[in-house]
């Protein structure tokens, strides 16, 4: 596919905003690696290629496994992620995947099990903003492959 334009090219203030969410979670009590795995699974369930590629190469050179990645998909299913990993990836998924209209009590009783209400509050920043930059990238056909580790780092 062609890209069809470069957003963060053409609206530098508009994407700004965004960066700023960035920002915010860079300093969040919620560990990074965790972080990057919420925005990979976000971006799986989105079709985000850019995304996905950036993320996975991140989480990589953090020194994630493969077989976790590659598991992802189906993390209910797999032996391979901790107890706040799930609470994280389902409280991820709901709130990207709004078919019933809300978050299930379920989804939020686990997640406050493993997340103080601040945490919370930042997972929740943190999925608004990778369905964000998915859906930018998603409609404007951002190319994807060309993204080095650590490129976007916001300190």
């Amino acid at each position: 596919m062609e890209q069809r334009m470069n957003a963060f090219e053409k609206a530098p203030g508009a994407l700004r905003a965004l960066y700023g969410l960035g920002a915010y979670l860079a300093k969040s009590p919620i560990e990074q690696p965790l972080l990057n795995l919420i925005y990979f699974r976000v971006s799986q369930i989105n079709g985000c290629a850019f995304c996905l590629d950036m993320h996975s190469k991140d989480l990589r050179a953090a020194g994630e496994t493969e077989q976790r990645l590659y598991m992802m998909d189906a993390w209910r299913e797999s032996p391979v992620y901790t107890e706040r990993e799930r609470a994280a990836l389902g409280w991820a998924e709901a709130v990207t995947v709004l078919s019933e209209g809300h978050v299930p009590d379920e989804v939020y009783n686990t997640a406050r099990k493993q997340f103080s209400e601040e945490e919370l509050i930042d997972l929740t920043i943190a999925v608004i903003t990778i369905n964000a930059y998915n859906r930018i990238n998603v409609a404007f056909r951002t190319t994807a492959g060309g993204y080095q580790p650590g490129q976007f780092v916001v300190h």
